[in-house]
């Protein structure tokens, strides 16, 4: 078989169609000068071991108070700037009262703004039992360190006040038989019941834990939990059951029984009204409703005889405000603490607490 034979101008042909089917290069240089190369020096110093991990420096105690000390000052400077210009552009920056005064009349204590009684936000009077001397004069010297009628218009400045209206609200409700407040209230502390803060406590077994003066974690919330449990289900709840709310191995939240939770209500249902109202700002603050609960009860006007028959030590804020946040202050200790937030966040948890006791208490507590 004889080999094809090509005509030279067709083999031209093919070599300059495949000439023009060849790739493209990738890229295409734009200059022909020579990159430059970085040039490598040598290490001042002497490679030695990684540096040690970093720990929280400790807090200093004066120092912090003098800088908040001089914080507090520049603030209350420019309030006074704020509520005191030259010329008040609305009669809310003005201060219409010079003196502040708690008289007693017969419907019972109340505060009075030069001759003006203070009136709630339903714009009754607000009027206190007559046992109740310390929580008036908690009021009558919150609305005498006020510098406008303005500020008498935000509740942060004014807290024993609005929940001193609060509990007076709560007073009218039941007096009027309509329950909505009370049964709202109700509800939302069982709420706080099924996710209790001080029945939340960890695991038995956690991986890389390092006890705390000899106790692990859960230790420590049975320890500080174990003395309240007792004491609500043998002087406030008799022979009710109490337990934890999540299983040692286990996250899932478990409810408490079901007789337990309609003993609790209809204990709800029967505690008066400044008790209920401080009772609401207890939960709201601590996040438990059985701290809530043993606070009120050490400190309530409502419950003097009560605790007559207690064999129990003395439950106040500081006992309060360390049973509630347990789990928050093992954690400062193990990682540190965040300045201008933990510290805050501990100094208003007592604040709050401390509004409670001066509610509740009276004369015989």
């Amino acid at each position: 078989m004889e080999p094809i034979r090509i005509r030279p101008a067709l083999a031209s042909t093919l070599r300059q169609a495949a000439s023009r089917r060849a790739p493209r290069p990738l890229y295409q240089c734009l200059h022909w000068s020579a990159s430059r190369r970085a040039t490598p020096l040598p290490h001042p110093s002497v490679p030695g071991p990684p540096p040690e991990t970093p720990s929280p420096a400790p807090s200093d105690a004066l120092g912090r108070v003098a800088r908040k000390r001089k914080q507090a000052e520049l603030l209350k400077q420019a309030q006074e700037a704020r509520a005191s210009p030259s010329r008040p552009k609305t009669v809310l920056q003005k201060r219409f009262w010079k003196d502040v005064s708690v008289r007693e009349t017969p419907d019972g204590l109340q505060v009075f703004l030069d001759g003006r009684p203070v009136r709630t936000p339903s714009k009754d009077i607000l009027t206190l039992p007559p046992s109740k001397h310390q929580l008036a004069t908690a009021i009558a010297l919150e609305w005498d360190l006020l510098l406008s009628a303005q500020q008498a218009l935000k509740t942060h400045y004014i807290p024993m006040t609005s929940l001193a209206a609060r509990a007076l609200d709560i007073e009218k409700a039941d007096r009027e038989g309509t329950s909505q407040i009370r049964n709202d209230i109700i509800g939302m502390l069982l709420r706080y019941l099924a996710t209790d803060t001080l029945l939340c406590w960890a695991p038995e077994k956690t991986l890389h834990e390092v006890p705390q003066n000899g106790l692990t974690l859960r230790q420590q919330q049975t320890k500080v939990a174990s003395p309240i449990i007792a004491y609500l289900t043998t002087q406030v709840w008799p022979g009710v059951e109490i337990k934890p709310i999540l299983e040692p191995d286990s996250i899932i939240p478990v409810s408490q029984p079901a007789m337990t939770q309609e003993v609790v209500r209809g204990w709800l249902s029967a505690v008066p009204p400044f008790e209920l109202a401080g009772l609401e700002r207890a939960v709201l603050a601590s996040k438990s409703l059985l701290v809530g609960v043993r606070l009120i009860h050490e400190w309530g006007e409502a419950f003097a005889q009560s605790r007559m028959a207690a064999d129990a030590g003395r439950f106040g804020i500081e006992e309060a405000a360390e049973a509630s946040s347990l789990e928050v202050r093992w954690q400062t200790g193990q990682w540190g603490e965040v300045e201008d937030t933990h510290d805050v966040e501990k100094e208003d948890l007592r604040r709050q607490l401390g509004s409670v006791v001066v509610l509740v208490g009276g004369e015989s507590s």
